[in-house]
């Protein structure tokens, strides 16, 4: 309540200041009851201003935000008129056509959006997303590199440094199981190397890695390591992937499910539209002179 008394104190003020110009400059203007401002016949409502100020705002900054408000909406209003004026019947013409198509468009969006959220199957199982990914896979090429590594970066003067090295680049499960446990012994790493990795994300873990260099190190099957002053990166690469190969689909699962819901929207979308065409003309509200 005392924010609307704020207001309305401020709104007064306001107002008086515009009667007062009114008047000397047209001769006099009554303001309507209840509101703010006038632009010839338009009106602003008090209600459309009261909502504005923020309950712990002080008298002058209450004051600005509602002037600068109703500055804002005359500003406005005038140059409505003033484009209604002075714009040709042609351009004004033009103008209502594209917004008649904006609103024709926003209406048919909605409705159809209601109609696929409504409709649409949802549930997506592997094998449709397995049936969609061997039908386009010839468009699924690989932009840069898709890498199948591990890595791990061990201090030089930890003590258990020969022991990750030994595990790290051994071929046997049980080895790899220890590599697991002594994971808090390193400064960083990723020791799944069954997932695909696009080659951007590598650059991030390791720095020595880039853009010019990544053939020199990333290849099929190949273990090495790289010494900094203080720590040795230990690499191991699963399987490379080069730019223009299938993307696998492993890799694309994700993509691949709202791929498949993009396609059933497309098909209902079309069947909608088909059918409302096929409809009209069996009811006669649709024919071709």
């Amino acid at each position: 309540m005392k924010k609307n008394h704020l207001v309305g104190a401020l709104l007064i003020g306001v107002l008086s200041l515009s009667i007062v110009t009114s008047c000397d400059r047209a001769g006099g203007s009554k303001p309507k009851d209840g509101a703010a401002a006038r632009v010839n016949d338009v009106y602003l409502d008090k209600d459309d201003v009261l909502s504005l100020v923020p309950s712990n705002a002080d008298k002058e900054d209450s004051l600005a935000i509602v002037t600068r408000y109703i500055d804002k909406w005359a500003t406005k209003n005038l140059l409505i008129e003033a484009a209604e004026f002075n714009l040709s019947k042609d351009k004004k013409a033009e103008i209502d056509k594209l917004v008649d198509q904006f609103k024709s468009d926003l209406l048919i969006k909605d409705y159809l959006e209601k109609l696929v959220q409504k409709n649409i199957d949802t549930l997506i199982n592997d094998k449709d997303l397995k049936v969609y990914y061997d039908k386009y896979k010839g468009n699924f090429l690989v932009e840069d590199m898709l890498v199948k590594m591990s890595y791990a970066n061990v201090l030089k003067e930890n003590s258990n440094y020969n022991t990750i090295k030994r595990y790290f680049s051994s071929a046997r499960k049980e080895d790899h199981a220890k590599l697991e446990s002594m994971s808090l012994h390193m400064k960083s790493y990723a020791l799944n190397d069954s997932i695909w990795v696009d080659v951007k994300q590598i650059y991030e873990k390791l720095p020595f890695l880039n853009s010019s260099n990544k053939d020199n190190y990333l290849k099929n099957n190949s273990f090495f390591e790289v010494e900094e002053e203080n720590s040795t990166y230990f690499v191991k690469v699963n399987t490379v992937l080069s730019r223009g190969s299938v993307i696998p689909f492993d890799y694309l699962k994700k993509s691949l499910k709202m791929m498949v819901l993009n396609d059933r929207k497309m098909e209902l979308l079309k069947q909608y539209e088909e059918d409302i065409l096929k409809d009209a003309k069996k009811n006669n509200r649709y024919e071709v002179f």
